[in-house]
């Protein structure tokens, strides 16, 4: 058949909960970032692991997916399982190592111009990757000024949520820096998302390939992440805080 552009659309309150996530998801990691330097004034690589997962798995990588899952597209959707789980840990390596390098010492402008801008690629490289996995009857056509779009408000935006969570006072409320980190990632990821159309170039539709994650399954992998990780995270961050209460002076 001929190659045809199909019009999307987006189900609304699964945009609303992308964003809820991802607000969540950083509003942890940013709890876990500014306990992560250790009493030797180190940083703790637990903590930088656990704030890393919370931004990465929670904040960036399940909201991606609850935006994919948003999006509407006429046609039957998978995904595949390797590039899902490489954006994975791709979300959680970049995180960890932005918000770890960050919070690693007193802040300076020369922190937060490294941490920002690896944060926001991070984001940037979670997105594509995502994107990459998608596999339908038809293919993705990019518009290049958009993906540059993108990635340079992940950059600008991201650099501001750390700029507002670890800069000199840190009189930014936690929650202010993670809507803004939320905001942040969401932004990026739609403008992402206007960025490609969809060119169908099969008759049926509603065929699907064996083997790749589809709806209901993504759905399930996705929320088993978020839920699973901020259930670890909170009760590690509590275990610690009650260590430390409990701790001889």
């Amino acid at each position: 058949m001929t190659p045809e552009i199909l019009p999307t659309s987006f189900l609304h309150w699964l945009v609303v909960a992308s964003f809820a996530v991802s607000a969540l998801g950083s509003y942890v990691a940013l709890g876990a970032a500014r306990v992560m330097r250790d009493r030797r004034g180190g940083v703790s690589r637990v903590n930088a692991m656990l704030a890393g997962v919370a931004l990465g798995g929670v904040g960036i990588w399940s909201m991606h997916f609850l935006g994919m899952l948003a999006w509407d597209a006429g046609l039957a959707l998978g995904y595949r399982l390797s590039e899902t789980l490489l954006s994975l840990l791709i979300a959680v390596g970049v995180s960890s190592l932005a918000l770890g390098y960050i919070a690693a010492g007193p802040f300076t402008w020369r922190r937060l111009l490294v941490a920002g801008p690896l944060a926001g690629l991070g984001v940037a490289a979670v997105h594509f990757m995502g994107m990459a996995s998608v596999r339908f009857g038809g293919f993705l056509q990019w518009d290049g000024g958009l993906v540059l779009l993108a990635v340079g408000i992940a950059v600008v935006a991201a650099t501001a949520a750390l700029w507002l969570a670890f800069g000199p006072g840190q009189r930014i409320p936690r929650g202010l820096s993670a809507l803004v980190m939320a905001a942040a990632v969401c932004t990026m990821h739609y403008t992402g998302m206007a960025a490609a159309d969809v060119v169908c170039t099969t008759a049926d539709r509603a065929a699907k390939v064996a083997g790749l994650l589809y709806g209901d399954e993504l759905a399930m992998l996705v929320m088993s992440v978020a839920i699973g990780a901020v259930v670890i995270i909170a009760a590690d961050l509590m275990f610690q805080r009650l260590s430390r209460v409990g701790a001889p002076a």
